[in-house]
């Protein structure tokens, strides 16, 4: 008796074009076998939420209270990640094919019915994408922009939280890929699907690992390093560290981003206006004057000292803070 209860309410639930015929016979046979265990004092309630493991929804997952037939498969449960909402209309019609003592209160009665499953994160999926595409021409230092930037794979529960990729394709110069990817990976009952992209080339660049005040200059222990894409860089970004540390702030410069090279200078040793000392080496003697700067100069410029008792100009190169070196023709002139 029991499996023609079960066959003809899988076709009831399963094939609606057959339901309402298949429901007359199975709700008489259901009545007949109606067992002590399902008796009048035995109250049917609807539960509020169903989570299923299995690819199938049975009657005790839906109904509290209906014996021996617990087990009885009613529906498919819905796909991993998915839910399915069963109304008022159709459970009466499985408590009617069953012999339950139940029926709705209104048309707003219903049951959710989710399927325990587990999630591949967007990050899983591209790690396991990117180490594909290798084989077609990408790089392992690349980076992935997925066209569906919320996807998310399900797999059920109990099952390996995999990706396996059955086919891709991928065009160096554009970046563009499609692939087949399935989870869990090498299941042959996993779901497929298509999924596409663009990869991009990154580069490292140095940047400020804190916020560098306007002229403060800036040392080896100030730099980290980011990955940035490639096609985002300007040309006058700095990708060298060398070009960075030692180098003075134009303005306050914030952490964390790129730098061009305009937002730094070379250190000002002698600034514009400011008292300097004037050196000159000579086998067998050392000489000094004191000069005012006519002109901002870093480490190795030329720049432009007057007298401060005769004004006379000479250049002299900049060896230090407030320092310059004169030739020996242009310290007698200043002197």
């Amino acid at each position: 008796m029991n499996k023609f209860i079960f066959a003809a309410i899988t076709a009831a639930l399963l094939m609606p074009a057959a339901a309402q015929a298949v429901e007359k016979s199975s709700a008489r046979a259901a009545r007949a076998a109606k067992t002590t265990e399902i008796g009048s004092e035995s109250k049917v309630v609807l539960r509020e939420t169903v989570k299923v493991r299995s690819r199938i929804v049975r009657l005790g997952d839906v109904f509290t209270n209906v014996g021996a037939q617990a087990d009885t498969r009613i529906a498919y449960a819905p796909e991993p990640g998915k839910r399915a909402v069963f109304d008022a209309r159709w459970l009466y019609r499985v408590a009617r094919a069953y012999g339950l003592n139940w029926r709705p209160l209104g048309n707003q009665d219903q049951i959710v019915v989710e399927r325990d499953s587990q999630v591949i994160t967007r990050g899983e999926i591209e790690d396991t994408l990117l180490a594909a595409l290798v084989n077609y021409g990408a790089t392992p230092s690349m980076t992935m922009e997925l066209s569906n930037r919320m996807l998310r794979l399900y797999v059920p529960a109990g099952s390996l939280a995999t990706v396996g990729v059955e086919d891709a394709s991928y065009e160096p110069r554009t970046g563009r890929f499609t692939a087949i990817v399935t989870a869990p990976a090498n299941d042959p009952r996993a779901q497929r699907h298509r999924i596409t992209g663009r990869l991009h080339k990154m580069t490292e660049v140095p940047v400020l690992n804190r916020p560098v005040l306007s002229k403060e200059v800036v040392s080896k222990r100030d730099i980290e390093w980011i990955r940035v894409r490639s096609d985002r860089l300007r040309r006058n970004v700095i990708v060298n560290a060398d070009n960075l540390i030692g180098m003075a702030a134009k303005r306050g410069l914030r952490s964390g981003t790129p730098l061009q090279t305009s937002f730094v200078q070379r250190p000002i040793l002698v600034a514009k206006g400011s008292l300097v000392t004037i050196y000159l080496n000579v086998p067998k003697m050392s000489l000094t004057a004191q000069g005012k700067a006519l002109e901002n100069g870093s480490d190795g410029d030329t720049v432009q000292i007057a007298n401060t008792r005769s004004n006379k100009i000479i250049e002299a190169v900049v060896t230090g803070m407030s320092k310059v070196s004169a030739r020996p023709a242009g310290f007698t002139a200043i002197n």
